[in-house]
């Protein structure tokens, strides 16, 4: 658990380095496969009476299967974290996280800018070319004899084409 006290705070800015281990609750169900803890660091400083801004760095592996060819796969995330704290959260910021009892805990801003700065899907390589979608043949290893669907909303000049032809 990633903690900064308020009394602490008061006196200026607290630097905070430290790690979100792999099977932390916290990282339940994120999405992703994580290959090693998230290294969290940067500087947590008040702004204002009940307003607290955290700017930091989440620097991590992650691991799942490719969205194109669901080939094993692993990405590096290294982001920037800029963070508002606040007593008494707006509901309707959803950048703002709200301040626990005497102390600011990370682990919910953590968890939320790790699942931003992955993204909804890894790919193997950005020219990944995927499966075919009839044979299912890995199409970064090698082409397939299937043709492409067709689409049937062009049935009706496809046929015009073939009685032209004729």
């Amino acid at each position: 658990m990633l903690r900064v006290e308020i009394g602490d705070l008061e006196r200026g800015p607290v630097e905070i380095s430290g790690s979100v281990a792999v099977d932390d609750p916290v990282l339940e169900d994120v999405g992703f496969e994580l290959a090693e803890a998230v290294a969290v660091s940067g500087r947590v400083s008040m702004v204002t009476l009940g307003r607290f801004f955290w700017r930091g760095r989440l620097v991590t592996e992650v691991r799942g299967l490719c969205r194109r060819c669901l080939a094993a796969t692993s990405a590096s995330v290294d982001a920037a974290v800029a963070v508002m704290f606040a007593e008494g959260k707006d509901p309707d910021d959803p950048s703002q996280y709200a301040i626990g009892p005497g102390a600011i805990e990370l682990d919910e801003a953590v968890r939320e800018e790790l699942i931003l700065a992955t993204g909804p899907y890894l790919l193997c390589r950005e020219d990944c070319k995927g499966l075919c979608a009839g044979c299912g043949t890995d199409l970064n290893k090698r082409s397939c004899d299937c043709q492409p669907p067709t689409d049937l909303r062009w049935a009706g000049l496809q046929a015009m084409k073939t009685e032209f032809e004729e």
